[in-house]
């Protein structure tokens, strides 16, 4: 049995307070770490102790290998929780981890690296003899290789990644001429990463909550289905997966145990799977926690965190009960419906979570609660449990009625909209259903105008002294009163200085100037092909930006001069100029 009493919590938001939460239940100590806008977050207050890690983007803090490891020393931590997001599925971290004497809670590092390469996972999951969706064997480096492989499978094909995940770098390729054109901008390192699988059309998104002990104890927790999806990007999950054909559950049971095993996967984690036809195909394994793993909680009552911790402590994992009800999940986030799911910043003005019978709120912000660019847009999720689908659906409207959130847009409509159609309710809808239907275009709502200015409200704030985190609360325009937050010793923590190399965060320029490109929404900068003062032609490629986990190719107006204003790896508002292409002298 492995000692594990204290727990760093190695992430922010809603799934921090939710790990210091189930700390706190099992008698352990419970370890926060905070980026600078993160100070004055729940988990942070919740915690029994809170530690600074300067910086403001993430690459600064929760993506900072070293920096977290430091504080993970000087806090005398027995483990580290990943969370899920950040470096919950980096190997090397989970490496030095283990190196350092800490425990990782979550699989082994060599176990995360075989199933973080896509291509890898693959061959895995033929050799534990689980079917995968028909595609290449290895990277497809060439335009003529792929166009010869999609003409064997047949148009339309994906282009994806091999270090992808969770929707991140796909690509629908429906013609030769889709090919050529991704071909003639991908760098050299993505084609050394691309590989190719056939569309499955119409195809369901079923996945199995799973745990496997030191002991080799395997269990699927409850299936799930996640086939309400905006480019692949999941909107609505619920367990157990419904209206699943009997053979077909028992394949999925049979072949994550299958996957778990040949892997040596000992955790908590997701074996992923497309259903179409009456067949099943293996896509991927999730070595951490989901942010959907509420629904498996719901009908089983598990606490997957929980079981996390005892696993990682050495122990059997907790025996599984029967399903009981269905359970659904959606993610409030601050996204403007009005043009296209945008994520949007700005300050939560007020906010109000919906009560009653079997339901469930994971959730960070507070009233006052400043969304900004340097993180995901998450606002909270809702679960609900009822007795049957059609209760959990009737549960999960009336649930969504009662939710106000004010002072910036949310995907609540939309969510609205999908659950109150008979696709959804019979079951009809497939992973590309919410795309073709144009669902959120059907809204006809308007891009979100901020009101006008009001009267502020009382807001609480944390600033820190020599280490110390001390609670302010500002009404209007005074301070009105100062507490101290948490013990009267105080928390350690790390000395406030500046990261070398830090990214930037660039704002709004109001320009007209001709040959000026600018961000069409808040992202992050993924990659410039070009040197400065390189000249280009009209339309071609000058940037790559990503947002909500799709890449958006940015190209030159005009032909002339190229002269960046961004670098790689900065977050850029909406807006934002990009690149200004100056006409050759």
């Amino acid at each position: 049995m492995k000692k594990i009493e204290r727990i760093l919590i190695a992430n922010r938001g809603e799934i921090a307070l939710r790990v210091v939460r189930t700390i706190r239940e099992m008698g352990l100590t419970s370890i926060a770490c905070y980026a600078d806008e993160d100070i004055n977050t729940a988990a942070v207050r919740e915690a029994d102790e809170a530690y600074s890690l300067p910086g403001k983007r993430a690459v600064e803090t929760y993506l900072n290998q070293e920096a977290v490891l430091e504080l993970a020393k000087k806090a005398r931590v027995d483990a580290i929780h990943p969370g899920y997001g950040f470096l919950s599925e980096n190997f090397d971290f989970a490496a030095k981890v283990a190196e350092a004497g800490i425990t990782w809670i979550g699989p082994d590092a060599s176990v995360i690296r075989a199933l973080g390469d896509k291509i890898d996972a693959r061959a895995l999951a033929k050799k534990a003899g689980v079917p995968t969706v028909p595609g290449s064997s290895g990277p497809v480096r060439t335009r003529e290789e792929a166009a010869e492989f999609a003409a064997q499978i047949g148009y339309p094909v994906l282009l994806k990644r091999a270090d992808g995940g969770g929707g991140r770098g796909i690509i629908r390729v429906d013609s030769e001429k889709d090919l050529h054109d991704y071909y003639s901008v991908a760098s050299e390192q993505a084609l050394d990463l691309t590989f190719i699988e056939k569309i499955c059309t119409h195809a369901r998104h079923v996945e199995t909550q799973c745990m496997r002990d030191s002991l080799g104890n395997f269990a699927v927790v409850s299936t799930r289905d996640c086939s309400v999806q905006r480019r692949n990007q999941k909107l609505i999950e619920e367990a157990p997966a419904p209206a699943l054909d009997e053979q077909i559950d028992k394949n999925l049971h049979t072949w994550s145990e299958q996957l778990f095993t040949h892997a040596g996967y000992v955790g908590v984690g997701t074996c992923e799977f497309l259903v179409a036809a009456g067949r099943a195909y293996f896509l991927e394994v999730n070595p951490r926690l989901q942010v959907e793993h509420t629904v498996s909680e719901e009908v089983t009552g598990l606490d997957l965190v929980a079981e996390q911790i005892r696993i990682a402590q050495g122990k059997a994992a907790s025996a599984v009960p029967s399903a009981r009800g269905h359970a659904i999940e959606i993610r409030i986030n601050a996204e403007d419906p009005g043009a296209e799911l945008a994520p949007v910043t700005g300050t939560v003005k007020s906010l109000r979570w919906p009560g009653g019978p079997g339901v469930r709120v994971d959730s960070f912000l507070e009233e006052g609660s400043v969304i900004g660019s340097n993180f995901d847009s998450l606002i909270g999720k809702i679960t609900v449990h009822g007795a049957t689908r059609e209760q959990a659906i009737v549960r999960m409207r009336r649930a969504l009625a009662e939710t106000v959130v004010e002072g910036v847009p949310t995907s609540k409509p939309v969510l609205e909209a999908v659950l109150s159609t008979e696709i959804f309710a019979h079951m009809h809808h497939y992973t590309s259903w919410f795309d073709e239907e144009k669902i959120v275009d059907s809204l006809g709502l308007e891009p979100f105008a901020p009101s006008g200015s009001a009267d502020p409200v009382p807001v609480k704030i944390a600033v820190e002294v020599d280490g110390r985190r001390h609670q302010l609360i500002i009404d209007n325009t005074v301070l009105s009163a100062l507490q101290v937050a948490g013990p009267t010793s105080g928390r350690p923590a790390r000395p406030r200085q500046p990261l070398r190399g830090a990214r930037k965060q660039v704002q709004v320029e109001n320009t007209d100037e001709p040959g000026v490109v600018t961000s069409p929404m808040q992202a992050t900068v993924v990659r410039l092909p070009l040197e400065d003062g390189a000249e280009v032609a009209e339309g071609d490629l000058v940037a790559v930006i990503e947002a909500m986990k799709m890449e958006k190719y940015l190209h030159a107006p005009s032909a002339g001069i190229v002269k960046y204003e961004v670098a790689q790896g900065d977050t850029v508002a909406a807006g934002a100029v990009i690149v200004r292409v100056e006409e050759k002298k």
